[in-house]
């Protein structure tokens, strides 16, 4: 029974590394913040110097992206991600306000299960290491079965570098026999105090089904508005780029171009340019059946893939160098596939006559598939940018910039992420860019302000008890309704 050995083993596997974790955890969370930031800069500088071998070796075992963009993902989510937390106090009193007479006081919240995705397997896992460790947690990565190697070797490089600098042993850790049953082992133990789950929606319910805290955050579906105000060269090179950025594995990748109807033309031959290709009717027909199956779930054989791959598959000729397909589509929701999330080198377009129009085209997009989650807009004109900013029921709105690396925080002032919060519309407990801030407890020491009213302070006229006829008369009530309930 060789499915049933491998459901025993990650089981056992789930439990072992679980009870490490706690007595781990437990030596951990007394650590000094000099211990804590020491362990956490030598992890990152670990995680940095092996980003190449790590990139290649996530695109050969998943078949997704570009090595040299996973790269690049890399060594954000180890050199930028340690450097946009270093500074921060997670040990002790954190925060004093004399006028309010109020202590905050630092405090871990213990063993956390990490859930990650195939799409950016190490760029992840690197990063809840750091912010897990920067707050004095434990944590035990849980890896999709398609990057449980990739993902191994970089909790294995960075829970040396730990060790090697004073963290106690099993404080970092990996499953390495993935299965659904191990998995839900590990969310559901008795020693795990939250669960950190970035990925798929399945993934996403099934960690906030376990009953424990859980910060879940799922798909984007994100809609990029290019405005008649915008600077279409910018964003034509912004838009191809960074849908092509890794075969558009990241969730802040934009999907559909909703293109206001004066500068559509011009956007669309500039996008030429950049290595757009736009399909005819019968090539998006083609890309819909390839792309999606009936029930809307997508087909993981293109996810990930260069333009070329998508093509020849779908039997569409494209020229030379051809960066990304663009599909002209009219409709939103289930009756267009094409609508929803896309990961891989297929960007959807839409023409609207206007802002206002292109609003809710906008609004449409985020409904079916990315509420709570990110827009970018290309305008120079300010009420346009701030009405979409006040209106539009997402947590992230780039102006100007690639979705890809401004929503994570890549080349915006935004907290640098992997873990992107949806929001209570998105179903995530938070809209920020998670960060160490969200794995981290907080005590109060509060003295007194003023004293307690006058009339709190002064006793009361005690009220006279029940009589012995009354006690008498009660029991004999209460003793009739047991007797009439039993017969």
């Amino acid at each position: 029974m060789p499915d049933l050995d491998k459901d025993l083993k990650s089981i056992q596997e789930a439990r072992d590394l679980s009870t490490r974790a706690f007595a781990a955890w437990k030596t951990w969370s007394t650590a000094s913040q000099q211990e804590v930031d020491t362990v956490c800069e030598a992890m990152a500088t670990a995680a940095l110097d092996a980003s190449e071998r790590l990139g290649i070796m996530a695109h050969e075992e998943t078949g997704y992206g570009v090595p040299e963009h996973k790269r690049l993902k890399n060594e954000f989510a180890s050199r930028t991600v340690w450097e946009s937390i270093k500074d921060l106090k997670t040990v002790g009193v954190i925060n004093h306000d004399p006028v309010k007479k109020v202590y905050e006081i630092a405090w871990p919240v213990g063993v956390i299960a990490a859930l990650t995705p195939s799409t950016n397997p190490t760029s992840t896992v690197m990063f809840k290491i750091l912010v897990a460790i920067k707050t004095r947690n434990a944590i035990i990565i849980a890896p999709h079965p398609a990057a449980a190697r990739c993902c191994y070797e970089t909790t294995r490089i960075m829970s040396q570098a730990a060790i090697d600098h004073g963290a106690p042993p099993g404080l970092v850790s990996c499953l390495q026999h993935i299965s659904l049953d191990g998995t839900q082992a590990l969310m559901h133990h008795k020693y795990v105090a939250l669960i950190l789950a970035t990925g798929g929606t399945p993934m996403v319910r099934a960690a906030h089904s376990t009953g424990k805290p859980a910060i879940g955050v799922g798909p984007g579906n994100v809609p990029v508005y290019v405005d008649r105000s915008a600077d279409l060269e910018k964003a034509a090179r912004y838009i191809v780029a960074s849908k092509a950025l890794d075969y558009s594995t990241i969730c802040a990748t934009e999907q559909s171009v909703v293109a206001d109807a004066p500068i559509a033309q011009k956007l669309k031959t500039l996008m030429q340019r950049e290595g757009a290709y736009f399909t005819n009717a019968q090539e998006t027909e083609r890309l819909r059946k390839l792309l999606f199956y009936p029930d809307g779930t997508m087909n993981t054989a293109v996810v990930g893939k260069s333009a070329d791959f998508v093509a020849a598959i779908a039997g569409v000729d494209i020229p030379r160098g051809t960066r990304i397909m663009v599909t002209h589509l009219q409709k939103t929701g289930k009756e267009e596939p094409l609508s929803r999330e896309k990961l891989t080198t297929v960007l959807g377009w839409y023409e609207e006559e206007g802002w206002e129009a292109g609003c809710e085209r906008c609004i449409e997009l985020i409904q079916f598939g990315g509420r709570g989650h990110s827009l970018i807009i290309h305008a120079t004109d300010q009420e346009v940018i701030m009405a979409f900013g006040l209106e539009k029921p997402v947590f992230r709105i780039g102006v100007n910039v690639m979705g890809t690396l401004g929503a994570i925080g890549f080349t915006t002032g935004v907290m640098p992420s992997m873990t992107l919060g949806a929001g209570g519309v998105g179903g995530s407990i938070t809209g920020d860019n998670v960060s160490a801030v969200h794995l981290m407890n907080v005590k109060r020491l509060a003295y007194e302000l003023s004293p307690p009213p006058a009339a709190v302070m002064v006793p009361g006229q005690p009220k006279p008890g029940p009589t012995p006829g009354e006690i008498e008369k009660a029991v004999q009530e209460a003793v009739e309704e047991i007797l009439n309930y039993h017969s």
